[in-house]
């Protein structure tokens, strides 16, 4: 994908489902998938006739497990993801690199049609980057894919290696002014700098270029693995609001990490540890 090619997300048409049990793609994020289940193998199929982009939705409750190859619930924040790369393996598998492009709520799931073994939802744009160039409209199903439409959906420019889009940074909240120093001073010192990512995230922190939104994602998708926290991650519209559930869980990390440090496991007896 060249860097002068914009991505089209248009919300006035179906977008395929694929629901698994916890947040596996945020925006910004490139995923790596290995696609092996025939309806999953179809729904790649039509996805690479069409805008190659999928919904990766979250399986609502627990219940889903007795149900999995039926319909189970869905929770409604998902994440849209653009195939940026491909292999077709000889059986019909597919290796994918998913990257992940907004987030997005289930407005409507479609009901079942014969020849379609996968899901499909009505969905609507959440929480848009406002460091990213966007224009929100939305085209009908009629639409033709081989022409130009005239309501392109959701258009904005591709970000580089590493889901960082390197937009001129506009004016930004104190807040996120505040949350940009801070990040760079937990990860140039500190319990965080024992973390691999850390050095790595600590770089595009100190890239003026890169707004706080794109390095909240890269911390949310690097950092934070807890399942709930990524979902609620994934669920919240404002930058903010996102910004001070990292802050909490990075603070949480560093006391762990801080106290593990004290316990001097190189003295513990064999076989013994901190709790």
């Amino acid at each position: 994908m060249s860097d002068d090619t914009s991505i089209q997300v248009n919300f006035g048409r179906p977008m395929p489902i694929f629901p698994l049990d916890a947040v596996t793609l945020l925006p910004q994020q490139v995923l790596p998938l290995h696609i092996f289940e025939p309806r999953y193998r179809q729904l790649v199929d039509h996805a690479l006739d069409g805008s190659g982009q999928i919904a990766m939705a979250v399986f609502e409750g627990d219940d889903w497990k007795q149900d999995y190859h039926g319909r189970p619930s869905i929770r409604p924040a998902v994440c849209i993801g653009q195939i940026i790369q491909h292999e077709k393996l000889m059986d019909g598998r597919y290796n994918l690199l998913l990257q992940g492009i907004c987030r997005a709520r289930v407005i409507e799931e479609l009901p079942p049609e014969d020849g379609r073994e996968y899901r499909l939802a009505l969905l609507e744009p959440v929480g848009l980057d406002p460091a990213t160039q966007v224009i929100i409209e939305s085209g009908g199903e009629d639409d033709d894919d081989d022409e130009e439409p005239d309501q392109p959906g959701l258009e904005l420019e591709p970000p580089p290696d590493l889901g960082l889009t390197q937009t001129p940074t506009p004016d930004e909240s104190e807040t996120l002014t505040g949350v940009r120093a801070r990040l760079s001073d937990m990860l140039s010192e500190g319990p965080l700098t024992q973390m691999a990512a850390a050095e790595p995230i600590l770089e595009y922190v100190k890239n003026a270029e890169i707004p706080v939104g794109a390095l909240l994602e890269l911390v949310s998708f690097t950092l934070i693995s807890e399942p709930s926290l990524r979902y609620a991650l994934l669920a919240e519209p404002d930058v903010e609001q996102r910004a001070a559930l990292i802050m909490r869980e990075l603070n949480h990390l560093s006391s762990l990490i801080r106290r593990a440090g004290e316990q001097r496991p190189q003295d513990w007896p064999k076989g013994c540890s901190w709790n």
